[in-house]
């Protein structure tokens, strides 16, 4: 049986491995935190959209047009134009609140509330999955076993 055809399990296991990604990626950030000229990196949020990798996030406005049922309503004006195009959000760097005098932007501090962060948001997912499994479990048992 394959848990990835559930759409749960394919969200938890996509959301533990871009966490894992950042906890990655922010324990780089604290090994270069001496690093002349350093700028530390942090992921994209993470998006739980069908068909977008984790990591890249698009904003989608949601519009809802008013539509003409009798000649005798006004048109509406918002029916005439395009609805709004998907926005994308980059961010490669993510520099921390101080610049120190040799150019590193590494802050201890900033970069531990991020890893504590990923950690409590990590244990949620792995928790969600566990009861998941536990459901999935309840769910195939024989009945009265």
């Amino acid at each position: 049986m394959d848990l990835n055809g559930i759409p749960l399990f394919s969200l938890l296991q996509n959301k533990l491995g871009y966490l894992s990604e950042r906890q990655r990626v922010i324990a780089q950030n604290v090994a270069n935190s001496s690093t002349p000229g350093f700028t530390p990196k942090d992921l994209k949020a993470f998006s739980d959209q069908p068909g977008i990798k984790a990591g890249a996030t698009t904003m989608r406005s949601a519009s809802v047009a008013a539509t003409q049922t009798d000649s005798a309503h006004l048109a509406s004006a918002a029916s005439d134009s395009a609805p709004p195009k998907p926005v994308a959000f980059l961010s490669v760097s993510a520099p921390d609140s101080e610049t120190t005098l040799d150019g590193n932007q590494v802050v201890l501090e900033e970069q531990m509330m991020k890893m504590s962060e990923a950690r409590s948001e990590y244990d949620a997912a792995v928790g969600f999955y566990q009861k998941a499994m536990g459901m999935l479990h309840t769910a195939i048992q024989k009945p009265g076993a």
